[in-house]
């Protein structure tokens, strides 16, 4: 299998953030284990909400590239966006349309690789996707089919992962310098052991380079969770907000 068929393979057992550690024994696709993977997603991730400011897009017509669980989904929709949506796989599609048949919400949702995204040129006021593009074999790709079914002025925001970072720094420790392979690079040892197969990590001028057909581009990165988890307090307390395992960005076409 290629890359991206690996990775659809992965994700089709359940979407992110819906995993048992999260959701227990509630009912799949309740309204309490919607409810509860929710609750944990922006428990450990707060910094959704003012990185992306879901409430200021009121009216426009947006693209979700990986909608997942459709918890960020839900929110778009919340805030009276016209809502579209793909996914590599078909569990987050029914997952996001079970999701937003409880809250009697509508959006146009597609399993689709977005390498090709399936809408005319300049189609959207604003794309959006956290921490997807960077499982794609080709991200460049994606950007590239953003870039061109957003209108002119239109916004891609979106995250991807930081590859300096504590988070990854732990994962070099457990998979290569305890496995006697110190040599391993910290991009080798996120594209095998980060997720599914093939997860790419950046630097934030990898990043803007990235975006670089984007006439702007306001790039941030944020400490997380992940990369203070396992540290004593007064140690993450020194990490710079630099180091952070998520790059998030917002871009103008």
């Amino acid at each position: 299998m290629d890359i991206n068929q690996q990775v659809r393979s992965y994700w089709e057992q359940g979407p992110c953030g819906t995993d048992k550690g999260i959701v227990g024994e509630l009912e799949p696709l309740s309204l309490e284990w919607f409810e509860q993977v929710e609750e944990h997603r922006y428990a450990v991730e707060p910094f959704i909400h003012s990185a992306v400011q879901f409430t200021r897009h009121h009216g426009k017509t947006m693209l979700e590239v990986g909608v997942g669980a459709g918890t960020d989904h839900l929110q778009w929709a919340r805030a009276g966006c016209v809502c579209h949506g793909v996914d590599l796989t078909e569990a987050a599609i029914e997952t996001t349309r079970a999701r937003f048949a409880l809250y009697s919400l509508h959006s146009a949702l597609q399993r689709f690789d977005a390498e090709t995204l399936p809408y005319p040129d300049a189609t959207f006021d604003l794309v959006y996707s956290w921490g997807v593009i960077h499982h794609s074999e080709d991200p460049s790709r994606i950007i590239a089919e953003i870039h061109r079914v957003l209108k002119p002025g239109g916004r891609f925001i979106g995250m991807i992962y930081g590859r300096r970072s504590p988070a990854v720094f732990k994962l070099w420790v457990r998979y290569g310098l305890l496995r006697g392979r110190p040599w391993r690079s910290f991009a080798d040892i996120v594209w095998h052991h980060m997720e599914s197969i093939g997860t790419k990590s950046y630097t934030p001028a990898e990043t803007a380079a990235l975006l670089g057909s984007f006439r702007a581009c306001a790039i941030r990165t944020i400490m997380t969770s992940y990369d203070l988890a396992s540290w004593p307090a007064w140690i993450g307390r020194m990490f710079p907000e630099r180091w952070g395992w998520f790059i998030t960005f917002d871009a103008t076409k």
